[in-house]
């Protein structure tokens, strides 16, 4: 059974926490090499989540630990917008 938080509040994240992002792509090295460049010298673990049933889609998963919510958006936002990546969930 699913239970589905329709509060207006936002969930209560305690920092620092660990944080995954999937990122999408059509090329898996361009993609790592976004992240690294996103990233800098932060520590991360970037693994291969799966591709599209037709192979066109590459998706990695990134998980690292994120000091405050400005930290967590702004890889977020700063993945979504590298040209090599496609999709940031």
């Amino acid at each position: 059974m699913m239970i589905l938080n329709n509060s207006p509040e936002k969930a209560e994240i305690e920092y620092p926490c660990s944080w995954n992002y999937k990122v999408i792509g059509l090329d898996s090295e361009a993609l790592q090499k976004a992240v690294a460049v996103v990233l800098g010298e932060q520590q991360y673990l970037l693994t291969h989540s799966r591709s599209s049933s037709g192979g066109k889609y590459q998706s990695l998963q990134l998980e690292t630990v994120v000091d405050n919510e400005e930290r967590r958006n702004g890889i977020f936002n700063a993945l979504k917008s590298h040209a090599a990546v496609r999709m940031v969930l």
